[in-house]
């Protein structure tokens, strides 16, 4: 070290930063679409031992959550790693998630990719690319075990609806 300089000690990881991170994790099966806007994060703890951050799966089962676990981690340690002993991501099923968690900013995005976020109670979706309500069920089994087929009459494209879970 040169005389009269000093090394400037790294802030304390925030659970901003953590959520900054994983702001930029999608959901695998629908890219662009980040863990933090579907309401996947049950928590996120920061302690002088490390960061723990605790998600929800939208479905038990579904075959994306250690994708999105990896790849949590793996931005986690790259943009924390410096300023954390430890990072752990976890997975949990002490909290349900459900559709009502989805933040209202991310249904303009899932509709900007043809998916219609999920509806009202005992509604059917109103089409993402029109915004008709003018549609049928084609299949409630879509392409993940989160979405459904739809059909809109309207302008006869077919689209993917996300299921209310409550």
């Amino acid at each position: 070290m040169v005389k009269g300089t000093q090394v400037a000690k790294s802030a304390p990881v925030t659970e901003d930063d953590v959520y900054r991170v994983l702001s930029l994790v999608s959901d695998p099966e629908m890219p662009g679409v980040s863990v933090v806007d579907l309401g996947m994060v049950d928590a996120v703890s920061v302690t002088p031992d490390g960061i723990q951050v605790t998600l929800i799966p939208t479905f038990v089962g579904c075959p994306a959550l250690e994708i999105m676990r990896e790849d949590a981690f793996r931005r986690l340690v790259a943009a924390l790693s410096d300023r954390a002993t430890a990072i752990r991501v976890v997975f949990t099923s002490r909290t349900g998630w459900t559709s009502d968690r989805i933040r209202p900013a991310c249904h303009a995005a899932l509709r900007s990719r043809g998916i219609a976020p999920p509806p009202p109670p005992d509604a059917l979706p109103h089409c993402p690319w029109c915004g008709s309500s003018d549609v049928v069920a084609e299949s409630l089994f879509g392409p993940a075990a989160c979405r459904s087929i739809y059909y809109c009459r309207a302008c006869r494209n077919p689209f993917e609806g996300l299921k209310r879970l409550s």
